[in-house]
């Protein structure tokens, strides 16, 4: 009898929140973090504290 897996291939999107399988996101231009594919899809790249920091002079 195995142990059952534990594992998970979710990271939460930096951008928006969601949960979202890791093997369908894309790494934030500014810092690598996580951006999940629907927020890539609508054309965001970076996440919420890079587009924080760019607003800032």
């Amino acid at each position: 009898m195995t142990a059952p897996l534990r594992e998970k291939d979710a990271m939460i999107c930096r951008s928006c929140g969601n949960e979202e399988r890791a093997s369908e996101g894309y790494p934030c231009q500014g810092c690598g973090t996580f951006i999940c594919v629907i927020c890539t899809n609508r054309g965001i790249d970076l996440c919420k504290a890079c587009r924080e920091k760019q607003k800032t002079p």
